[in-house]
């Protein structure tokens, strides 16, 4: 496979050019050549060459084709015309942190990523780590028909058959949790002694009420604006909902309650948004006002949970509960009918009477709680 051809340097000395050719069915696969100063060195480089050459995929790498997976999440991300979600792209480059990125996309094999997901298992639910694994599947997909990388998809589903067996991924548990009036009276009138003392702070009693009767979802909420709302048929336009086979463009129409409305007309038009905060913000506070109060287990997207509860709690049909949250079919709806009452469960709840009332804002605030 290889030769070494000795050459007169103009200085007198002598160099020694090793020269490393491969054909296959009469046509050059691979061509390499590397000039030394020793004639040993060059023959130690043609013996390695050979052995990595002969090892499976190694002609690939030779070639340039193979290579490393943390690459190939890079080429993915950067060259993928269909926007990936931020989650995508955080997961994506955690996996990058992990042993696996540093492998040849043709060295990798399921036990490979088998052993990934025990290291995510570490630190993770087996449904976070069922969703990692599922974001890098997305990779293994394309890579071999796109880039002619030598990732087999097969590896990825024999590894998530490993994996769902010995319990190492998992569906995502479903939630359940609901806030209570009392838990929402404590948290509304914290956020509203915060408010009086610090006019400039986000105002979580109207996005919390928002929240609620809107039935959106946080990352929503945040970029709803102005010019999507439409108030004379109750709706505003969701843009980009979360969908599991869309995300990026998919927007909607969904109908406001009255009380909804009302929290939308109590906000000033100081900008282009209703909500101009971030989604990290909001969590953040939410999450820390409930540590504060001694309040177990509640999420922000838990008042979501609730809203839509209400709405069946309340008598509405599929259809117009779907309206309201822009779920599309009864199967994503059924898991938020957890019916602990008839009627109105906030009939006569002080707060959206008093908030409201107390007018828009005057300035534009931050959420730096």
């Amino acid at each position: 496979m290889g030769t070494i051809q000795t050459r007169n340097r103009k200085d007198g000395t002598k160099s020694y050019q090793a020269q490393l050719v491969i054909k296959r069915d009469g046509q050059i696969m691979l061509r390499e050549q590397k000039t030394f100063d020793r004639k040993q060195a060059a023959a130690a480089w043609l013996e390695r060459r050979e052995t990595e050459l002969n090892r499976p995929g190694g002609v690939a790498r030779g070639k340039g084709s193979d290579p490393f997976l943390g690459q190939a999440i890079d080429r993915y991300i950067d060259e993928s015309l269909k926007a990936i979600g931020r989650t995508k792209a955080q997961v994506l480059r955690a996996i990058k942190d992990c042993d696996i990125a540093t492998k040849r996309c043709s060295e990798i094999h399921s036990s490979d990523l088998v052993s990934l997901a025990r290291q995510l298992s570490r630190t993770r639910t087996p449904q976070t780590v069922g969703n990692y694994m599922s974001h890098l599947g997305a990779i293994f997909s394309i890579a071999r028909a796109a880039w002619d990388y030598p990732l087999d998809p097969m590896t990825m589903k024999d590894a998530h058959i490993v994996c769902k067996r010995m319990g190492l991924t998992g569906k995502s548990r479903e939630r359940d949790r609901r806030p209570t009036i009392a838990e929402l009276n404590l948290i509304m009138t914290h956020y509203q002694d915060r408010e009086k003392r610090r006019p400039s702070m986000a105002p979580m009693t109207k996005i919390i009420l928002f929240a609620i009767f809107s039935t959106r979802r946080q990352e929503e909420i945040v970029t709803i604006r102005w010019a999507d709302l439409d108030e004379t048929h109750n709706r505003v336009l969701v843009r980009d909902m979360k969908n599991p086979g869309e995300k990026i463009g998919n927007n909607v129409w969904c109908d406001l309650t009255p009380e909804a409305m009302r929290v939308v007309k109590s906000m000033a038009r100081t900008g282009e948004r209703i909500f101009p905060f971030t989604t990290d913000a909001l969590s953040a506070s939410f999450t820390r006002t409930c540590q504060f109060l001694g309040i177990k287990d509640l999420h922000f997207h838990d008042l979501r949970h609730d809203g839509v509860s209400r709405l069946f709690e309340m008598g509405n049909s599929i259809p117009h509960v779907a309206a309201n949250s822009g779920h599309r079919s009864w199967q994503s709806l059924k898991r938020y009918t957890h019916i602990r009452q008839a009627g109105d469960k906030y009939a006569g709840w002080k707060w959206l009477e008093r908030i409201c009332n107390q007018g828009s804002a005057d300035d534009d605030v931050t959420c730096d709680y």
